[in-house]
C-alpha cells in the first residue's frame, strides 16, 4: 500500500509511519520521538556572528563575507552565508552592478603582464554635473588624478601615483622609472588615451624593453582587470571617506587602503586569496586548519571550498573579532578568538 508524503506518494509508507511523523517533537525536547539535529546545521552563534559582521561591513557581500571567513578558520559556503543573512534583518546595500567578463589575458608568473590606468575622484567639493553651466573642471580642488598600476597574475597593486591635474606622458614615465627599479613587466596593457598612446611612451618602455598592449577601441571589457580595480577603489575608498583637499593627506589616505587591498582584502579571482599571497608565492591563509563549531559533523568529511584539516576539537565556540586598520571603519581585519 502507498500513502502521500508531503504530496507525494512513496512505497511502504503506512498510515501508522504518517501518524508518528506527525507526533515527532510536539512535546518537545521530553518527547517520547525527536528528530536529531541535522549534522551539517551550524550553531546558531555562527549565524549571529555573520549577521554582525555584515552590520559591521556592510559593503561586504556573501560571498566576501565566506571568503574573510574562510581565512580566519571558519569554512562557509557562500549560499550558507546568504541563508544566515536572510534570517535576520536585511542591511542596506547598494544594488549590484554587472559584472564584466575579464578579456583573455594569460599571465603565466608575477610580473609577467601589468595593466596601467587613470581615473578622476572627485574632492570634498565635488563635481556637479557633466554638462555646462554646472560643470566643473577635472583638476584640483574639485579632483585628484589617481595613477594605478596592476599586476595581472596576482591582482596586486604594484604602483599608484596622485596628480592635482591629469598628467602628461613624462610624468607618468618618470614615475613607472622609479617604480620598476627592482622589477619590470614583460607586458604593459593600458587603453588608448593620448598619454600612453604616444611615440614618447612607446620609445620609453622599448628602452625599458617592455611590450606595450592596447585594448581594443570601443569592446566591452578590453581593460575589464584595471577598471574593475578603480570601481572597488571608488566603492570601498571614495565613497567611504572624505576625500581631503591636501595631497598629502589623500596620499596617506590611499597607500592604506592600497596596503588594506594588497594585504588582507580577499579576492574572488584568487578563489580567496589575497594579491601579496599570490605574488610572493606565501601559504594562503584559508588553506590552514580550519574551526570546526559543528558537533556532529564527521572529522574527514568535506567542507566548504577550500578543503582543509579540522584544528582542534568538533563543536569548538568561537567569536569573531573585527579589527579596524588605522581605526578606518572601510579597512576591516577579521580574525577568530576562542570563547571563554
Amino acid at each position: 500500500m502507498e500513502f502521500a508524503a508531503n504530496g507525494r506518494c512513496f512505497p511502504g509508507y503506512t498510515s501508522h509511519d504518517r501518524i508518528l511523523d506527525e507526533a515527532v517533537d510536539e512535546q518537545g525536547p521530553d518527547a517520547l520521538l525527536r528528530i536529531c539535529e541535522p549534522v551539517n546545521k551550524f550553531p546558531e552563534f555562527v549565524s549571529y556572528a555573520v549577521r554582525r559582521l555584515k552590520t559591521l561591513c556592510p559593503q561586504m557581500g556573501k560571498v566576501k563575507i565566506a571568503q574573510t571567513l574562510a581565512r580566519a578558520g571558519l569554512h562557509l559556503g557562500a549560499t550558507t552565508v546568504g541563508r544566515m543573512l536572510n534570517d535576520g534583518p536585511k542591511p542596506v546595500v547598494e544594488p549590484e552592478m554587472p559584472r564584466r567578463r575579464d578579456t583573455k589575458i594569460v599571465a603565466k608568473f608575477p610580473d609577467h603582464a601589468y595593466h596601467i590606468d587613470l581615473t578622476a575622484i572627485p574632492t570634498q567639493s565635488g563635481f556637479w554635473a557633466p554638462w555646462f553651466p554646472g560643470s566643473l573642471p577635472q583638476c584640483w580642488p574639485f579632483c585628484w588624478w589617481v595613477l594605478a598600476v596592476l599586476d595581472h597574475f596576482s591582482r596586486r597593486i604594484v604602483a599608484v601615483g596622485v596628480f592635482a591635474n591629469k598628467p602628461d606622458c613624462r610624468t607618468v614615465c618618470t614615475l613607472l622609472g622609479r617604480s620598476f627599479l627592482k622589477r619590470e613587466p614583460n607586458h604593459l596593457i593600458s587603453d588608448r588615451d593620448s598619454i600612453f598612446d604616444c611615440d614618447a611612451f612607446r620609445n620609453w618602455a622599448k628602452r625599458k624593453e617592455i611590450r606595450v598592449r592596447y585594448g581594443a577601441v570601443g569592446k566591452h571589457g578590453s581593460i575589464a582587470v584595471i577598471e574593475r580595480f578603480f570601481r572597488t577603489l571608488k566603492t570601498e575608498f571614495a565613497r567611504q571617506v572624505t576625500i581631503p583637499m591636501r595631497r598629502h593627506d589623500f596620499q596617506r589616505e590611499l597607500h592604506r587602503y592600497i596596503d588594506w587591498f594588497n594585504q588582507h582584502r580577499p579576492h574572488e579571482t584568487l578563489a580567496g586569496c589575497t594579491p601579496n599571497e599570490i605574488y610572493f608565492g606565501r601559504k594562503p591563509a584559508n588553506r590552514r586548519p580550519r574551526v570546526e563549531p559543528r558537533k556532529s559533523w564527521p572529522r574527514r568529511s568535506k567542507c566548504a571550498k577550500p578543503q582543509t584539516l579540522v584544528a582542534g576539537s568538533l563543536g569548538d565556540v568561537v567569536t569573531i573579532e573585527v579589527a579596524f586598520e588605522h581605526d578606518r571603519l572601510h579597512l576591516p581585519v577579521v580574525s577568530l578568538g576562542r570563547a571563554a
